[in-house]
């Protein structure tokens, strides 16, 4: 697997985000996913992302039986920051210093490690200004409970001030071909201050990677049938997107997650896409696109044929469009 870096750290150039292991895309198999995690690791994938929040700390004790035993092996990033209220609900967000203690002591806890490598503020608190959450998450790291800070959906300006305060080692947002809007600020900021790009939802929820026909490919609980992008008029003009890129794809000899992730990879040296899957050959299949090579001419007819702006709908729903770029 190649390598990049987060801090001076090096870590797989294609991570493995755990999310749907607990939560939002249907039901999962507790051994399936452990198997997937091992798998990543014996594979030289070993950036692993969580958040205290997915499954309301399901997702983190998931993780922690994973890596017993092989804790030297991966490098764990969680988050905090989104409230879960009893019943899962979603109550808000809390940035204060004593939130952020709580909520790191509690991911220790169930990850069952004495350090985090990667501690990310999951949304900012607009109700807390950025210098008081940055200054409480710089503590842990003097004392040894995190390793590296991380922001995630922050504003350029956010981000210069949280750095002012502390070193701002890797920035997570939505970053793919048919989500493009860190190209406007985010990755020319990231690559100025040295911190590293860290994209979430690389293929697009699933989209990107063409296996995604019908909404009735999705499960009945799976939180994408209330994604603007997935319903009606808009699911089929993104799938004529998707189109182009299973075309060109096919014209490589590669799949189009695979052509997805390369382009991400081929973006910038430091950005970071971290799929997210459930199955181990969905998991061989995105890691494999660490070696695919593209062209800038193949980069430059992707960026045509899905430019900015091109996907139909919102990539969250209002309410949640509120608390981005903060």
């Amino acid at each position: 697997m190649k390598q990049r870096n987060i801090g001076s750290d090096s870590v797989s150039a294609i991570g493995l985000g755990l999310m749907g292991m607990s939560e939002f895309y249907g039901a999962a198999d507790r051994a399936q996913s452990i198997g997937v995690i091992h798998h990543a690791l014996d594979h030289g994938v070993n950036l692993l992302d969580t958040a205290d929040m997915y499954g309301s700390g399901h997702n983190e004790e998931l993780l922690g039986e994973a890596l017993r035993g092989r804790r030297d092996q991966a490098f764990v990033a969680t988050k905090f920051g989104v409230v879960r209220g009893p019943g899962g609900s979603f109550d808000g967000i809390d940035g204060r210093p004593e939130y952020v203690r709580k909520q790191a002591e509690g991911s220790l806890r169930r990850l069952g490690i004495d350090t985090i490598d990667l501690y990310y503020q999951h949304r900012v608190d607009p109700d807390t200004p950025i210098e008081e959450t940055v200054g409480e998450m710089s503590r842990l790291v003097e004392e040894g409970k995190v390793r590296y800070l991380g922001m995630s959906e922050a504003a350029p300006a956010t981000i210069r001030r949280a750095q002012a305060v502390h070193p701002i080692s890797a920035l997570q947002t939505e970053y793919s071909l048919w989500t493009r809007d860190p190209e406007a600020e985010l990755l020319a900021l990231t690559a100025e201050l040295g911190i590293t790009f860290v994209a979430y939802s690389p293929l697009g929820r699933g989209f990107l990677s063409g296996a995604i026909k019908s909404i009735d490919d999705l499960a009945e609980d799976d939180f994408r049938r209330g994604n603007e992008r997935f319903q009606g008029e808009n699911f089929q003009k993104n799938l004529e997107l998707v189109a182009e890129v299973e075309a060109m794809a096919g014209s490589k000899g590669v799949t189009s997650a695979q052509l997805a992730l390369a382009w991400i990879l081929a973006k910038a040296p430091h950005v970071i896409p971290i799929p997210g899957t459930r199955k181990i050959r969905r998991l061989d299949e995105n890691r494999a696109a660490a070696k695919v090579e593209l062209t800038a001419a193949e980069v430059g007819h992707l960026d045509d044929v899905l430019p900015f702006g091109a996907t139909a709908g919102l990539r969250y729903p209002e309410y949640a469009m509120a608390t981005l770029n903060l």
